[in-house]
């Protein structure tokens, strides 16, 4: 297997967490699915991803005193591997696993995903339970030393140790046998202990042993440039970013990251600009509300994703997006980008505007994407010199989220943009 074949083209789903948090259940995974089948499968969207603590039996009900419980109760099998809480996935009972949801999944023509930490169980390595295809138990193989500072379920991997690698090789053996097709491991991008960079490889090896093919996933961020060459050996797509909320600074600070990691964009190799957080969101947490970007700050974000070509995941409540935000997330020429363009890089930007420009692959066109990250109304230009064109005499303009078409230019271009707005043109080259 080629992981790069993997993932073709980025990643576009539905992931969990911005709207539940770590509260989601059977129930609404399948309801979200649902509408993804009904009303974006067609776009391009295919991925449904369950993210952190399914196996966990109270998480959330804490919410005041911790996000993630200290020692909560966890469903496990008896060779260290965390399953599905039978209490929010009735489905997995009997060790059924995440297999009958899987196959649900696949039976709308989707993909199904899980969120996994780095390392073993505590619970396990306390209770030195048995590891599939090894003699050794977890407290053999787990580093009580290292530990995620934010999530206290999980010990990292002594990764010299004999029965490490049987480990990862175990869960996802189980993995593969519910189904799965995507991964998103935790922990691990950043890069917050010595041992991650060892376990990308580990977390790689155990797929490529699985059989099965599975889209890897590797949170949260920042990624380190200077590691990039980790990311795309043994991964599919890596955060850029920590987590990524609707703020308009966090917005603006993507286009310093995205500048960063335009040259590692590739078949099967993703820097992640992390979930959309579009529509409505954070109920999981106990404030539900709908996305604080403005509509003209979620064209920028879109804009902004699509032209690098990031992965998309969706946080919402897909049930309840309505018709603005589904338009938005359904644009076919827009979405284009992600299939169809390459070389995408930042032209210029400065405190108050970025330029961008890609080429599409199958037509004679490109795609120039102009962004207002000013406070005001801000009128943006741009010469075929700055672009690299002898003229701009012989294309049709079409801005991509109106339709506007513009002709009969040759050497400037210009155009007004509102507050933290873009515009997305695709020139094309016409027939004489």
């Amino acid at each position: 297997m080629n992981k790069n074949k993997f993932a073709p083209t980025p990643p576009m789903g539905w992931n969990s967490y911005d709207y539940y948090d770590t509260t989601v259940n059977e129930e609404q995974v399948k309801a979200n699915a649902d509408y993804m089948a009904a009303h974006l499968k067609e776009y391009g969207w295919e991925y449904v991803v369950v993210d952190i603590q399914w196996y966990a039996y109270d998480a959330g009900t804490q919410r005041d005193k911790f996000q993630y419980i200290p020692f909560g109760r966890v469903e496990i099998d008896e060779y260290s591997r965390l399953l599905p809480c039978p209490e929010r996935f009735p489905s997995s009972v009997n060790g059924q696993g995440f297999k009958p949801l899987a196959d649900y999944v696949h039976s709308l023509g989707l993909k199904f995903g899980i969120h996994i930490m780095r390392g073993i169980p505590r619970i396990a390595a306390h209770n030195h339970m048995k590891i599939l295809g090894t003699d050794k138990t977890a407290n053999q193989i787990a580093n009580p030393s290292n530990i995620c500072w934010w999530n206290p379920d999980m010990y990292g991997l002594d990764v010299k140790a004999s029965g490490a690698q049987e480990y990862y090789n175990s869960i996802f053996k189980l993995y593969a046998e519910w189904g799965v097709d995507f991964i998103k491991c935790d922990d691990i991008c950043r890069l917050d202990m010595p041992s991650a960079e060892k376990e990308i490889e580990m977390l790689h090896n155990a797929i490529m042993a699985c059989g099965r093919p599975m889209v890897l996933s590797l949170s949260p961020g920042p990624a380190h440039i200077n590691k990039a060459w980790i990311y795309e050996k043994y991964a599919n797509m890596w955060r850029i970013t920590d987590d990524f909320w609707d703020h308009w600074p966090l917005l603006l600070n993507m286009f310093e990251r995205c500048e960063v990691w335009q040259r590692h964009v590739s078949e099967g190799c993703y820097p992640d600009c992390d979930m959309l957080p579009l529509g409505y969101i954070g109920k999981g947490f106990g404030h539900e509300r709908y996305t604080r970007f403005t509509k003209d700050e979620q064209i920028t974000m879109m804009t902004l994703w699509c032209i690098f070509r990031s992965p998309l995941m969706l946080g919402a409540e897909l049930t309840k997006l309505d018709d603005w935000t589904l338009s938005l997330i359904t644009n076919k020429k827009v979405l284009r980008l992600l299939s169809h363009s390459e070389g995408a890089r930042q032209i210029m930007r400065s405190k108050n505007q970025a330029i961008w420009l890609s080429v599409d692959t199958e037509e004679e066109a490109y795609y120039l994407a102009l962004f207002n990250l000013s406070d005001e109304t801000r009128k943006i230009s741009v010469t075929p010199q700055e672009l690299d064109l002898d003229s701009f005499s012989g294309f049709a303009w079409e801005e991509l989220w109106t339709g506007e078409s513009r002709m009969g230019l040759s050497n400037a271009f210009e155009c007004e943009l509102p507050v933290h707005g873009a515009r997305l043109y695709k020139m094309s080259r016409r027939q004489i």
